[in-house]
Order: structure tokens, then sequence, then C-alpha cells
């Protein structure tokens, strides 16, 4: 039997995370012989830091039938399982954890916190709280102006989970209509500090060739590069991505 069968075989908690954003919990705070399943975006580097993290546990596509077989004593997910499939886990004796979509950095710190407990010990979420705590107390006084860019103009709202953590880096999100920033505003009326997502880069697409524009090139000097990976969930990852922004950034 493989070594990580046998780490499970011998937890208590297993847990299997239906869910992209769920996994970033789940990957972050269980540990080795808790975490039975993940889904198979977190085994992709190009879409989850926690690639590597994720490596070893067998990968699902969020659907209860493929980890039925891992015996999970609980199933993560995020935005809710459906209700035959939430009746069908709780007919197996599985307890389901559906985390809600944060609105806000807070629902992140509550998220941690769920997690925590249903893994059984609350106290793996204190690293990452005292982490957002101290981001808080020693937030910025400046706000720059600000604008996330990813493939083909995409950008975030100011009002968003995205949108808080930007402010916890100094930086203010422009109110874009559509959350979708056009060359014309870049070149009509630069921000400070242009954000792009490294999300994928260096694959062939229209929405990466958009960023090479030479409009989007001229703001080079005022370019940040982002991991785009965080983004995606504006959980727990993003943690790590404000420290450096805010290392980064003058």
């Amino acid at each position: 039997m493989p070594a990580f069968a046998l780490l499970a075989a011998a937890s208590t908690v297993r847990i299997a995370s239906l869910n992209l954003c769920a996994d970033e919990y789940a990957l972050l705070l269980a540990r080795p012989g808790e975490l039975v399943s993940v889904t198979r975006l977190s085994h992709d580097p190009h879409e989850s830091p926690l690639a590597r993290r994720a490596k070893g546990i067998p990968a699902n596509r969020g659907e209860l039938e493929q980890v039925i077989a891992r015996r999970p004593t609980i199933l993560l997910t995020m935005g809710g399982l459906g209700r035959s499939t939430a009746m069908l886990g709780k007919r197996m004796t599985m307890r389901t954890v559906d985390l809600p979509s944060p609105t806000d950095i807070t629902g992140v710190e509550r998220n941690l916190r769920s997690v925590a407990a249903a893994l059984g010990d609350p106290s793996r979420a204190d690293p990452y709280l005292r982490r957002l705590a101290a981001l808080r107390r020693s937030s910025p006084s400046r706000s720059l102006d600000a604008i996330y860019v990813s493939g083909g103009g995409t950008s975030i709202g100011s009002w968003s989970p995205a949108g808080e953590w930007m402010r916890l880096a100094g930086l203010r999100q422009r109110k874009l209509g559509d959350a979708k920033v056009t060359l014309e505003q870049l070149l009509e009326r630069p921000p400070q500090v242009l954000l792009r997502s490294n999300y994928r880069s260096g694959q062939m697409s229209s929405g990466l060739a958009w960023l090479d524009h030479p409009i989007v090139r001229k703001l080079e000097s005022r370019t940040h590069v982002t991991d785009g990976r965080a983004w995606t969930c504006s959980g727990p990852l993003m943690i790590a991505e404000i420290e450096r922004l805010r290392r980064d950034l003058p």
C-alpha cells in the first residue's frame, strides 16, 4: 500500500474537497493523511500555487461519485453541492462543510476558522489569522490609483474582495464598468500602478496578446506583476501575495 494510503487509513479525519477555492483551505490546513482528494485543477501548476502540495493526493472533477472510494468523513466545497449530492453524502454519513464564497476578507477569516474546526484543531488557522491581522494593523497610509488587469483587459470590481486585498497593499482599484479596462482608458488616463496578472503567461491566446499591446507595454515603468492564480479565489493565498506586493511596491 502506498505511503499516502497508509497515512490516510490511519487518520480519523478524511476530507475530500470538491472545489478549487475550497482546496486552498484544505491544502493549507490539513495534515498528511487527512486530505484524501482535491480537484484536478489544484494539480495544475498553471492554476494553483499549491500544486506541489497537491501532488500525490487523488484528484477529482468536483463530483461526489469520484471520491466515495476514498471514504471521506468530510466533504468540503464552496457554493453548494446540489441537493441530490448533499442528500447522498448525508446518507453515507459524510459531514458536508459548504464554505460561503467570501464577499470580503472577513469571510476568508471565517472560512479559515471553519475548516480548521472541521479538522478538529481550530488553532491551525491561527498563523494565517495572525499574518492577516498584522497586514491590517500596518495597512499603508497611501492609496495609489491602480488597475488590476488580466488577459483581454479583464479586471476586478473595486467593491470586491480582490479590491479589498488591493487596499491592504496600498492600492485603490479604479472603478471600471463591467470590471474591464480598455486600451483607450489606459491611454487617456494611465493609473499610477498597473497591477498585471501573470496568469498562464507564456501561452498563446488573444487575451494574452492584448497584454502585449504597445499601449500596455508603454506603462512598463508603472507595471507590477502579480500571481494571478491567487486572485482567482482571492482567499488565504492572497496573504502571501499582499506581503510580497508591499515589499515590491515603491
